[in-house]
């Protein structure tokens, strides 16, 4: 369980990083934010931060320290939807968009 609490967290912040940086039209320095965000979320969390279906299903295949048990993998991936849908509430609710005064 704690496994996956820390990646409903890992995930929860990897979107609400994302989203809330479009949001305040920061676009370009999206790339070096996931980079910084998923380095420190590796260490941060317990569950070394997945954050994304795709990685669970590589590191799922891959003989690493990293790797994941595939029978864990489902729960995994569940965890990260619910952290996904966790963030998007956040985001709409903490950063609201900006309007320009060219397009209200």
């Amino acid at each position: 369980p704690e496994h996956l609490l820390a990646e409903v967290v890992a995930t929860a912040g990897l979107v609400l990083v994302i989203f809330a940086l479009a949001r305040r039209q920061q676009a370009a320095v999206i790339p070096w934010a996931v980079g910084a965000y998923i380095g420190a979320a590796y260490f941060f969390t317990s569950s070394s931060s997945f954050a994304n279906p795709a990685i669970t299903i590589g590191r799922m295949i891959s003989d690493t320290f990293a790797g994941i048990a595939p029978a864990s993998a489902p729960w995994f991936i569940a965890a990260q939807l619910v952290g996904a849908l966790l963030a998007i509430l956040l985001v709409r609710w903490l950063v609201p968009v900006e309007r320009s005064i060219a397009n209200p």
